[in-house]
């Protein structure tokens, strides 16, 4: 139950231009997206050219499903630049939930594109012997996808991976999924070459499975973030540990985390000696922010508040009252009115209020002083507020 708090926030935001500089994570974000479009492009244009030539409808429709890359691109591309926009009153922890928001929307994508090619070929299935034969070419065109998207898939994930970005890691897989699905035309088109035109649709089936398995799993992580789903138990042990071991912290509770984007925010309660001053309380709350932000790189704020005791179990100081009330009761309780009586010290502890009152040089001498702590031996053990009351004689004017 802590007598004596205050809450204390500093932020560590992005800078306020944002980080949008060559270099930066959101350049590296849209040279990867650009490259990207760039490359799906070309093969949309060959595999459509090919396969209008080649009579080969699978490769048509994976076209298609190319073209769809170019559209979640653009939708990266989109996201990125919101992501990277610097903070405002309105997001004053910065833009980080558009990339969150970005990998659900990819993550649905990615496992409509996989009930897709499920469709698809349960149809094929059903109706084996209509498929038109196809020309070589058109095993070309698939062989040369597949080859061109994987290399992309392997170079987006390592850049996704490398700037820690959750929605270019699913632009990545969208990247793969798209691969696998050549590779299915691939097979396809070779079994229809050799004669087993049922290869393209049980391996469609099976590609298909995987491509919503990955999407749902992506659209799942993006949930937990936005419905700001904790750490694991280990990352928060690790940033507990980090506070817990700052000079002055007693003990700590209400450890809490959650995530944005790439990043993550912290918030916790640390205890302290009830009886230091607030300045102090302060510095050990911006010390143990400092410890973490150093430790934990990933770590973009942290929120410290700081509490003289465990308040877990309950605030009775909330119902004691203010100031003002309790230094109009002190000076009955000392039936005195000494100046600078403002300078007293209340220690809010528990239920009751401990008071440390400074007099002014000259104020009493040893009678009154004896008189005042007389009165409070009397009044104090039925007193509804006050537990403790001690005075202190300065001896010299400061």
């Amino acid at each position: 139950m802590p007598r004596e708090s205050h809450t204390h926030e500093i932020a560590n935001l992005p800078p306020a231009h944002g980080d949008t500089g060559p270099g930066s994570r959101f350049a590296e974000g849209q040279r990867i997206t650009w490259i990207s479009v760039g490359v799906n492009l070309v093969l949309t244009s060959m595999q459509i050219v090919v396969g209008l030539i080649a009579h080969s409808q699978s490769l048509i429709a994976d076209a298609m499903h190319t073209l769809s890359d170019i559209v979640a691109d653009a939708f990266v591309l989109v996201a990125n630049r919101k992501g990277a926009e610097a903070a405002d009153a309105d997001h004053p922890y910065g833009h980080g939930r558009y990339e969150t928001a970005a990998s659900l929307v990819l993550g649905l994508l990615l496992a409509g594109t996989g009930i897709g090619i499920l469709v698809t070929a349960a149809g094929r299935l059903q109706d084996l012997g209509s498929a038109p034969p196809v020309g070589v070419a058109a095993m070309w065109a698939a062989l040369i996808t597949l080859a061109a998207k994987e290399g992309l898939f392997r170079y987006m994930l390592a850049t996704a991976e490398r700037l820690r970005s959750p929605m270019l890691v699913a632009n990545a897989w969208h990247a793969r999924a798209d691969a696998l699905s050549s590779l299915v035309v691939a097979v396809g088109i070779g079994g229809a070459l050799l004669g087993y035109n049922f290869a393209d649709a049980v391996a469609a089936i099976v590609v298909g499975a995987m491509i919503v398995k990955a999407g749902l799993g992506f659209a799942w992580t993006a949930i937990r973030e936005l419905i700001d789903t904790g750490l694991s138990s280990e990352e928060v042990a690790a940033i507990r540990s980090s506070i817990a071991g700052t000079p002055g912290v007693l003990n700590m509770h209400e450890l809490r985390t959650r995530r944005m984007a790439h990043q993550v925010l912290v918030d916790a309660h640390v205890q302290v000696n009830p009886r230091i001053s607030v300045s102090e309380g302060h510095r050990i709350a911006e010390t143990a922010r400092r410890r973490v932000l150093a430790s934990h790189p990933e770590v973009l704020d942290v929120l410290v508040h700081v509490d003289a005791e465990n308040d877990l179990l309950g605030n009775a100081a909330a119902d004691l009252p203010d100031r003002e009330r309790l230094l109009a009761h002190l000076r009955e309780l000392l039936a005195a009115s000494p100046p600078g009586l403002e300078q007293t010290i209340l220690h809010y502890l528990g239920s009751r209020v401990e008071a440390e009152v400074f007099l002014p040089p000259g104020f009493a001498d040893a009678q009154r002083l004896d008189d005042m702590h007389r009165r409070l031996a009397e009044r104090l053990p039925g007193d509804p507020w006050f537990g403790a009351v001690r005075l202190h004689q300065q001896i010299a004017p400061h």
